[in-house]
């Protein structure tokens, strides 16, 4: 007896979709490992077949609903694999910068990715919060932690491909409360430090002397 008809179309659809499992977000692992599974389990149960009608009636009980469940699966791999120059659909925060024990080269790279967002979206975009920044923020490693957990907070909410009601509701959180609180922190850390003070009493005393 051959083939149930569209058999073989499925197990070479299942086959393709099952190397893109491998490049599932963690996010996804436990979902992703359960469809493998019974992909892994249904290919092999189909490859040692002996044409029997029970066998072929078992496998096609298996792929009821898998279909749909695969191409559903497809598409978040899609989402989250990298594209063909190696760029991340879905954005992905990098690793923490160690300012404590940075130095050199090192500590100046992490700055200047850092100054990048400050100078094009946090003093651009938000008001009065982002100009109280002071602009010795560069040598205050509380700034620096801030800002770093800010930016990639921002970036993990804002460079996305798609925004979902949890991602909305990560918008309203991080602008509301989040973004005034850390706003506060980054303030009071330039604003009474001795940066400040050597700022402002240097045209003061200039404009006492004679």
């Amino acid at each position: 007896m051959g083939e149930p008809e569209g058999l073989a179309a499925a197990l070479l659809q299942l086959s393709a979709h099952a190397e893109k499992l491998s490049a599932l977000d963690h996010r996804e692992a436990g979902h992703a490992a359960e469809i493998r599974d019974r992909i892994v389990a249904l290919t092999a149960m189909a490859s040692a077949m002996k044409n029997t009608l029970a066998d072929q009636a078992e496998i096609l009980t298996g792929l009821t609903g898998l279909n749909a469940q695969v191409a559903e699966l497809a598409t978040r791999v899609e989402e989250i694999a990298p594209a063909d120059d190696g760029v991340l659909a879905v954005y992905q925060p990098s690793p923490s910068p160690r300012f404590w024990k940075l130095d050199g080269q090192g500590r100046q790279d992490a700055i200047t990715k850092l100054r990048a967002w400050v100078e094009q979206v946090y003093r651009p975009g938000y008001g009065h919060l982002s100009a109280a920044l002071g602009d010795c923020w560069e040598q205050h490693p509380l700034c620096l932690y801030t800002l770093d957990w800010l930016s990639e907070l921002w970036s993990v909410l804002y460079l996305q491909p798609q925004r979902t009601t949890g991602t909305l509701a990560g918008q309203a959180e991080w602008q509301t409360r989040l973004l005034t609180a850390a706003a506060e922190q980054l303030t009071r850390e330039t604003s009474r430090c001795q940066h400040t003070a050597a700022r402002n009493d240097g045209p003061a005393r200039t404009g006492t002397r004679p």
